[in-house]
């Protein structure tokens, strides 16, 4: 039976028939659905709250809501943003009036909410806000940018992330071992490698992995007591990725790490061909921009301040071009990074100033930083004896009374410039300012 007591069609999908019945058998999230978390509680009270589930394809969006509202008691409804019109939306809300008279409250799950139209929320709204329908919405984009306000201000977001590799081995593991929904009747024997890099061609996507196991299983070896999935049927099912991402080649961690090195010693063709192995073996050019994002600040820096800029343009490029002609913008930022200076003083100062505050529990922001919006805080000193650098000489207000050091503290230089690229010449700012404080001391200890 499936989540609704209906018996599960051999000829649907494996990824649908494998859904979830239960919490105990969802996989991943488990900062979520773990022990004492969130929708967990909300499972085991039966109270459901508005939400919504923000998150990559295939990370279980829907299947949440289908348990929530299985262990909740309550009925669900379910509505695609895209398709679903005001008609529809009030044709639920009046099948929800129906349900709260029999004593039941509705869930209503909507799906791809961030192409929720105003008319659609306006529709929606009042019965969010007077409590007849629960707001289950399900979304790949960021809620903050793509859903409307007066929505966000009624549901709490959750953020669900991309299954690891071992949570997507287990979720085909289970699925060949089920004999009532699963493929456990054909007694297929699988190694583990084999199901770790079907894992990794699915990319976090569940629904995917499942996907390509099925297609997978259509190539097995017969064997006397059941059937073998071997290597052989990963080459039919995905290509080069098979070869690419095996326990025999470069492994995809690996390659990412070949990439970040060969672009911190200055090795351009290295980087560029680490790139080249990574992506035509399958591995998503946006893990390589994410990687190149991090260089920019971690092993350039300020040396090339020009370096964060160009990657997140190359970024936006990929996403705006397409994957083919954005490649090409991926390969333009990794070549800056390589032949730019490079300078890992923003890392390290970065790490010194967040084990300076871990060190001082007690550290206070000194009254003349501190806001002044009400005549209270104004009277109590707060933003008194403030200079403002605009109205300084050289815009420095000079001197190490107002160094905006927390009062008490041994001042520690968490940021120490390189003599590379542009930032020999911060160096020389910061040395010159330096000077410009002691020249002021003295001016004061000669009044």
């Amino acid at each position: 039976m499936d989540l609704f007591g209906q018996a599960p069609d051999a000829s649907a999908p494996l990824a649908y028939r494998m859904r979830p019945r239960r919490l105990e058998d969802y996989v991943g999230q488990q900062a979520l659905v773990g022990t004492g978390k969130p929708l967990r509680r909300m499972a085991e009270t039966g109270t459901v709250r508005s939400m919504i589930l923000w998150g990559p394809p295939g990370t279980g969006k829907t299947t949440l809501a289908e348990i929530l509202a299985e262990e909740s008691g309550a009925h669900l409804e379910r509505l695609s943003a895209v398709m679903a019109g005001v008609k529809d939306i009030r044709a639920a809300v009046d099948r929800a009036r129906a349900m709260q008279a029999q004593g039941r409250p509705t869930l209503l799950f909507l799906d791809e909410i961030h192409r929720l139209n105003k008319s659609q929320q306006d529709a929606l709204l009042p019965h969010v806000e007077s409590g007849l329908l629960t707001l289950i919405g399900a979304t790949t984009e960021n809620p903050s940018f793509e859903v409307n306000s007066a929505l966000l201000s009624r549901a709490r977001v959750y953020v669900l992330k991309s299954l690891e590799e071992a949570e997507l081995v287990e979720v085909m593991r289970r699925a060949l071992s089920d004999r009532e929904r699963g493929l456990g009747e054909r007694r297929i024997a699988v190694e583990w490698d084999i199901l770790a890099t079907l894992a990794r061609a699915a990319a976090g996507d569940a629904r995917r992995a499942l996907g390509l196991l099925e297609t997978a299983c259509d190539f097995t070896q017969a064997e006397a007591d059941g059937e073998r999935l071997d290597r052989s049927a990963l080459e039919a099912v995905i290509g080069h990725q098979a070869s690419a991402f095996d326990k025999q080649g470069d492994h995809y961690y690996d390659l990412l790490s070949a990439i970040h090195k060969s672009v911190r010693s200055s090795r351009q063709d290295a980087a560029l061909l680490y790139m080249a192995r990574f992506i035509q073996g399958g591995g998503d050019p946006l893990d390589v921009i994410r990687r190149l994002a991090a260089i920019a600040s971690e092993d350039v820096g300020n040396a090339d301040p020009r370096a964060l800029p160009l990657v997140m343009a190359a970024w936006d490029a990929y996403l705006r071009l397409g994957d083919h002609e954005g490649q090409r913008a991926i390969a333009h930022a990794a070549i800056h990074l390589s032949i730019a200076p490079k300078s890992h003083a923003i890392d390290q100062a970065w790490k010194r100033a967040k084990a300076f505050v871990a060190a001082q529990p007690r550290l206070e922001v000194p009254t003349y930083l501190r806001n002044a919006p009400t005549k209270l805080m104004e009277s109590l000193g707060h933003g008194h004896g403030y200079r403002y650098a605009h109205s300084e000489p050289d815009g420095y207000p000079a001197g190490s009374a107002h160094d905006c050091w927390p009062e008490g503290l041994p001042h520690e230089a968490f940021y120490q410039p390189s003599e590379h690229g542009q930032e020999k010449r911060y160096a020389q700012l910061m040395a010159w300012r330096a000077e410009l404080d002691v020249r002021a001391d003295q001016g004061r200890e000669n009044e």
